[in-house]
């Protein structure tokens, strides 16, 4: 501490710091910057130079890749099978948005209509539903519900395959409406995905936020800047203490003059947040942590999509397993370079299925997905070798609950991750219900022609117990963590921030990206932060 107390003579000094550069940081950048207010923004990971960073399919070289991603995993328990389930989190600019799986979805409204009930106000879907629009370009949909001149571009897929036409009339034959699109007036429904991908290219937040405010000179962006610690005046947030990742002996610091805006993930932020003296007090003091001020909640109400697949061998026709190998790949390359529809310009997951585990439900509780490609042992990443189909599902609102606590305080040191997935009975039946449907939708009579062999989880998996011990065995993370540092009122007590996301107890600081999530929203969490960056650069720059 002594050496980065020295450092803050030499500091720089900004209007604000902003932490993280992802899904929130970028767009906060760019938008507080607009006015001349002197930005800084840290990005613990290198600039987004790499192709695999920016073409659509190089997820697969870049999301386990350690220069452009945090390698985090789970701890083992019992309900996955004694498995550590790898989370891996953006750590370049564009952060987890330039290496996700590209899919643009909202949620429902009823999901910020719950937040708002929960004591947050100003976070109704017709609150939120503005700033959706505003940052998004979209052909198609309706106006009440679509932005069309923001930043963003979501497109539709322009890459048709027969089976997954085939897989959508299945769904449609089993009473799920066609929907053309689940981000407009209801989400029920079967289709394709749409995507943040633009004539061929990813749309990451550095690349559509970040890139067009990088001329203004009131923009500072430090890349290979990993935060260690929030620095304080008592209660007051004053700046920022980081190290280059490869040089740990030389911290330096910058200043707010405004605000320190804390935008790292639900991962990583609750562990700057502990590593700077906020949170439980014994938990801190135990870990060596001077206490600033106790917050019970930071590194709590942890929640992600637990996923299941299921993968059934291919016949009487080529799947994207193929198409990825010899000169069938220089043929897609190839039509990627020349601009035309190919396999490499695509997200993971093509088509979507949202539905109810039960028909008494209001809503869809459930969210599936489908592709014409196969991962071995059902892990997006490495394609089987023969021709295959999946049928993925996870349950919209899990109700297990984990944490995230750091280990030591150490800031280089890997924090523990425990979502406990499948913790709650909830859970685990709406999930083998899930599995039921999806191996329903895949033995439809419409994909009978394609339909050769289930090989996960197999003809001989049939009882509940079976399809759970299934679940238990292969499910993955969707990477959808949330929750960590949640939105609540100052008597809720394990509330981190308040309603415009400032952090109760101390002064000129927020959260601001996903870890603010009060209860998980029925979708991919990338839209909603997205969405929470935008109102909150309104929030921060009414003061």
């Amino acid at each position: 501490m002594k050496q980065v107390n020295a450092s803050l003579q030499d500091a720089e000094s900004f209007d604000y710091v902003i932490v993280g550069s992802g899904a929130a940081g970028s767009i906060l950048a760019n938008r507080l910057s607009v006015d001349g207010s002197t930005v800084c923004l840290l990005e613990a990971g290198p600039p987004d130079r790499s192709l695999f960073l920016h073409m659509p399919a190089g997820y697969i070289k870049s999301v386990f890749n350690p220069k452009y991603a945090w390698q985090f995993s789970s701890e083992p328990t019992e309900l996955t099978n004694g498995r550590r389930i790898p989370v891996p989190q953006g750590r370049t600019l564009g952060g987890s948005t330039s290496i996700n799986g590209l899919v643009y979805n909202r949620g429902q409204r009823a999901d910020f209509d719950h937040w708002a009930e929960l004591g947050n106000p100003g976070w109704s879907y017709e609150d939120v539903l503005p700033y959706f629009k505003s940052m998004e370009r979209r052909t198609g949909g309706d106006d009440r519900y679509r932005g069309r001149s923001g930043e963003l571009p979501v497109s539709d897929i322009d890459w048709i395959h027969p089976i997954c036409e085939a897989f959508i009339k299945g769904a449609v034959d089993s009473g799920l409406p066609r929907n053309p699109d689940y981000n407009g007036a209801e989400q029920a429904g079967v289709g394709y995905f749409q995507r943040t991908i633009d004539n061929g290219w990813r749309m990451s937040t550095a690349k559509t936020f970040l890139g067009p405010a990088r001329s203004r000179p009131n923009l500072h962006v430090k890349t290979y800047a990993q935060a260690t610690r929030i620095l304080f005046e008592g209660r007051k947030a004053i700046g920022v203490a980081y190290v280059h990742p490869g040089r740990q002996s030389e911290p330096k610091a910058v200043l707010a003059r405004r605000e320190v805006i804390i935008a790292c993930g639900a991962i990583n932020t609750p562990k700057l947040l502990q590593l700077s003296g906020l949170g439980s007090a014994p938990f801190l003091q135990s870990r060596g942590i001077e206490v600033v001020h106790e917050l019970r909640g930071v590194g709590e109400n942890l929640s992600d999509h637990y996923s299941v697949r299921a993968v059934v061998k291919v016949k009487n026709s080529q799947t994207m397993n193929e198409l990825v190998k010899g000169m069938n790949l220089g043929g897609q390359l190839l039509r990627w370079a020349l601009k035309k529809p190919s396999i490499l310009a695509l997200s993971p997951s093509l088509v979507h299925y949202f539905c109810k585990s039960s028909p008494e439900l209001a809503l869809p509780d459930m969210q599936g997905v489908f592709t014409p490609a196969s991962y071995k042992e059902g892990y997006v990443g490495m394609l089987d070798d023969f021709p295959g189909m999946t049928a993925g599902i996870w349950q919209h609102r899990p109700e297990s609950r984990g944490y995230v606590r750091i280990k030591s305080a150490d800031p280089f040191e890997d924090p523990m991750i425990q979502p406990n997935y499948l913790e709650h009975p909830n859970d685990q039946n709406t999930l083998v219900r899930g599995i039921r449907l999806a191996r329903k939708l895949l033995r439809s009579r419409a994909l009978d022609q394609y339909f050769d062999k289930e090989t996960l989880p197999g003809e001989l998996c049939e009882s509940d117990d079976e399809l759970l011990s299934f679940a238990k065995r292969y499910g993955v993370s969707s990477y959808h963590v949330n929750g960590t540092a949640r939105m609540g009122a100052a008597d809720d007590r394990f509330a981190v921030v308040d309603h415009e996301l400032r952090v109760h107890g101390v002064q000129s600081l927020r959260v601001v990206d996903s870890s603010v999530m009060p209860s998980m929203p029925s979708a991919n969490v990338c839209a909603a932060t997205m969405m929470i960056a935008n109102k909150a650069s309104d929030l921060i720059r009414k003061r």
